[in-house]
């Protein structure tokens, strides 16, 4: 048992229709090197999940996720400071992170938010970071990234009063129904990851059987939360195929629809066609 734990998940039989992994941590998987990231990629397309896009939660990540964007078609950026890093956050980082969030194959800027289960930085410092992305967001003109801990209510404090930007994702969502809605109504998108398809997790399922389709993504933030049968197994971006098998079983719906809808969610959300091109 202790063996299994350590071990990947087997890859699952190939989704119909291809997806995106709308939130992964190449980096934190092992992934490091142009040879190491085509060989997790290659794992996810053999189930199903044509594309990905890596997530940066530091400076160091943030460039090495811009380069990773540009040695393999299938991997896409999104770029910031998580806000458990934002105790140091002066010129030089927001800088940085200017340069890199114009780039054509960073497609996001995230992730961001608030954070209030660690005390890694004071709330005052995450607010400012926070306020501070969104506003980068909307400059560049590409979607916000959403962190989003215990913090529920100041989240939509601050982008209801910094005006929110055209696309914002609420990476790895974990609120109730009412949670949803307010998002939904805000036209947030929600993306799901393997959390919502824990069986003890019946807040987050209700609202991830309530959102409307065309507000869904699916995610792994891999290399952490593995979806059900396999929590606590090290995961890889190949397993969001469990998730969106999960979550169409639960929502009563072809599994191959599905797929296409969110695909198309997908896509538009992060412009995935058009920065393929660049």
């Amino acid at each position: 048992m202790t063996k299994a734990r350590g071990e990947r998940p087997p890859v699952p039989e190939a989704l119909p229709v291809p997806v995106v992994d709308a939130h992964t941590h190449l980096d934190a998987c092992g992934a490091t090197t142009p040879e190491q990231v085509r060989e997790v990629v290659d794992r996810a397309a053999a189930a199903g999940v044509d594309r990905v896009v890596t997530v940066a939660d530091d400076l160091d990540s943030a460039r090495w996720a811009a380069e990773a964007a540009t040695w393999d078609d299938r991997v896409f950026a999104a770029v910031a400071l998580h806000p458990t890093r934002t105790s140091a956050f002066g010129e030089a980082e927001r800088a940085e992170l200017e340069r890199l969030a114009v780039l054509p194959r960073v497609v996001a800027i995230g992730e961001t938010g608030l954070d209030y289960y660690w005390d890694y930085a004071p709330k005052a410092a995450q607010h400012e970071a926070f306020r501070w992305h969104v506003d980068l967001a909307k400059r560049v003109g590409k979607p916000l990234m959403i962190h989003d801990r215990d913090a529920h209510d100041d989240i939509l404090a601050v982008l209801d009063s910094e005006g929110a930007p055209e696309t914002v994702v609420f990476h790895c969502f974990s609120g109730d129904l009412a949670f949803a809605r307010a998002c939904v109504e805000r036209g947030f998108v929600l993306s799901f990851s393997g959390t919502a398809t824990f069986r003890n997790a019946h807040a987050l399922r209700e609202a991830a059987l309530w959102t409307p389709e065309d507000h869904v993504l699916v995610e792994t933030d891999a290399p952490f939360l593995t979806p059900h049968p396999y929590r606590g197994r090290p995961n890889e971006p190949y397993c969001v195929n469990y998730t969106l098998r999960d979550l169409a079983t639960l929502r009563e719906v072809d599994l191959g629809e599905f797929a296409a809808k969110i695909t198309r969610t997908a896509e538009r959300v992060f412009g995935l066609r058009d920065a393929a091109k660049s």
